[in-house]
């Protein structure tokens, strides 16, 4: 369990019980969401996945953001990553992009990959404060809108720990 700067908000493996409460986050962030059984094939059977929730400060399993990556020899592919409107704007997206980073590494990883959208610009200055660079365009990547992705890259530097990156070069 990860504590969010001295909050009571916590970011943990994603279980099969979150699955719904995932799924609406995800009607809600995305044009284009994922199923329920897509991400029950993530936590359940998948074995390069690694899928997080950010748990609210409650009682209950409150699950207000979530993210996840596949973990593909020594890349790290982050596929998905969202926080629930009504929770945004609090730093719970950028914990969970630090999270997935820092296990990545943990795991091996020496690099991420992600897609974001052309339009998307708040997820990409995100990604940017964390070392991605830009590396490729994906034309008309999104089914929904036909809208292109960028393809954003980081290596992690040698020297760093945790989710230090460094932009990946060409």
């Amino acid at each position: 369990m990860t504590a969010l700067g001295g909050s009571d908000f916590a970011i943990v493996p994603m279980e099969e019980q979150d699955i719904p409460q995932v799924a609406a986050i995800d009607r809600l962030s995305f044009a284009d969401p994922w199923s329920p059984e897509s991400f029950r094939y993530e936590v359940v059977s998948n074995r390069a996945s690694h899928f997080w929730v950010v748990l609210a400060p409650a009682a209950e399993r409150q699950v207000v953001g979530y993210a996840g990556y596949w973990l593909i020899v020594d890349e790290a592919h982050i596929g998905t990553l969202a926080v629930h409107p009504l929770w945004r704007r609090r730093g719970l997206g950028e914990k969970l992009l630090v999270t997935l980073l820092g296990q990545a590494r943990a795991l091996g990883a020496v690099m991420a990959t992600l897609e974001v959208r052309v339009g998307n610009l708040a997820a990409q200055q995100l990604y940017l404060r964390h070392g991605f660079g830009v590396v490729g365009r994906r034309k008309k990547y999104y089914q929904g809108n036909g809208e292109d992705a960028l393809l954003l890259t980081v290596r992690f530097s040698p020297e760093a720990g945790g989710a230090t990156a460094a932009p990946e070069q060409s």
